[in-house]
């Protein structure tokens, strides 16, 4: 690519570009001494599985492995340690060291979905967190003062609001800018709810003699819903360890306008490309579900194979369009006297709904079927004999005795 070409591939979908001119100043230098960049980008193993949003990030490292720089996975057990107070209004409980780890294995094995595992280079930051002696934390916390901290509009709020901070969670964006300082970076890379924290690293390398690095950002990404980011305690996500079918019918069920943000955001394709594409669909050449289903069979494609892309895609027209149905789904056997409970508690039991409550809302709303039938009631019973239930995309056999 040309310097113009490399810019433009690397902050598509870019929200924070801090600062484009020093980006192109770095990418020339890198050049003209054969030197890649390095780009630095921090996971906290929060939890044991990725989704689709946090994919975003991941693929625009990917894009810098495709220019030929060097991505620097950090998966932070120091940092999850002590919790990151993005976004909270109250201190973050740390998880325990038996969760980190658990989580930063799956996290490892999960990354090179999409990353070059010969490209990447994985590091844990107790490595060199763990190893700074007290008087060395007192050095890094000098270079940064509480005025500076409470510009954190989290910080801020508790603040003005009488709510406690505790002491630890200033250290939080210390210890993610000496991560940068540690390394080296050319690059940061993060969501734009970590502007605060990637800045912090960008303000004090200077102050051990390191070139700012550059920060990036890019959105969060809108879950299933299209309103709210995506999250997996509400349900409103695509897992990456999902099966096919499973991934598959998630991004048919988005709207025709959020698809054009997820084809933005979880494909490699330019903006001119996708602006092609697009046109197609509003000038009625190309179907919206059409263009759906080939965004669809991507995704699927990027964490299992393009087969079972295929078999997603034939699955979902052969239930959803065809009105048949699935061709493997789970079974459940019942004893009518001692083991059935109403509805909306089975619909828990069999993974169908979060709670009793939610299982509640998706009868009124219509969303619930039995044998093709609507249920609108979740006290709804059976007589003995074989039933098929079906919730949104989601179906289950039910053999009562």
């Amino acid at each position: 690519m040309t310097l113009d070409e490399q810019i433009k591939y690397l902050t598509k979908g870019c929200v924070d570009v801090v600062r484009a001119a020093d980006l192109r100043t770095k990418l020339e230098r890198a050049s003209q001494q054969s030197r890649p960049l390095v780009v630095k980008v921090g996971f906290d193993p929060t939890s044991p599985d990725l989704h689709l949003g946090h994919t975003v990030l991941i693929r625009k490292m990917k894009h810098f492995q495709d220019c030929g720089h060097s991505v620097i996975f950090v998966v932070g057990d120091f940092t999850a340690l002590i919790g990151d107070p993005t976004g909270r209004s109250k201190t973050r409980p740390p998880l325990t060291r038996e969760q980190i780890a658990e989580n930063a294995e799956t996290y490892k094995n999960q990354v090179f979905k999409l990353l070059d595992p010969e490209k990447t280079i994985v590091d844990f930051n107790s490595r060199w967190l763990g190893a700074l002696s007290g008087e060395e934390w007192i050095r890094l916390t000098a270079r940064y003062n509480v005025a500076q901290m409470l510009e954190r509009r989290d910080f801020r709020k508790r603040y003005d609001k009488g709510q406690p901070i505790a002491i630890h969670e200033f250290l939080y964006p210390l210890a993610q800018a000496y991560d940068s300082i540690f390394l080296k970076a050319d690059v940061e890379l993060g969501g734009t709810d970590q502007l605060f924290n990637l800045n912090v690293g960008r303000d004090i390398m200077p102050s051990f003699n390191l070139e700012a690095q550059i920060v990036m950002t890019v959105p969060l990404l809108v879950g299933l819903d299209g309103a709210e980011k995506m999250n997996k305690s509400t349900g409103n996500y695509v897992g990456i360890t999902e099966p096919p079918v499973e991934m598959f019918g998630k991004v048919m069920s988005i709207s025709d306008e959020l698809m054009w943000t997820y084809y933005k955001f979880l494909t490699d394709d330019s903006v001119a490309d996708i602006e092609s594409v697009k046109a197609r669909v509003n000038g009625g050449i190309l179907h919206p579900k059409d263009a759906k289903v080939d965004l669809a069979k991507r995704i699927v494609t990027d964490f299992h194979t393009v087969a079972e892309a295929e078999g997603a895609a034939t699955e979902f027209e052969r239930v959803h369009s065809r009105g048949e149905q699935p061709s493997d789904m789970p079974e459940f056997s019942f004893n009518l006297d001692s083991d059935w409970k109403p509805l909306n508690r089975m619909m828990v039991d069999l993974s169908l709904a979060n709670s009793a409550s939610d299982g509640t809302r998706k009868i009124s709303s219509g969303a619930v079927l039995i044998d093709g039938e609507k249920i609108s009631d979740r006290h709804w019973k059976p007589v003995p004999g074989d039933y098929v239930l079906q919730v949104g995309r989601h179906f289950a056999r039910l053999m009562v005795k």
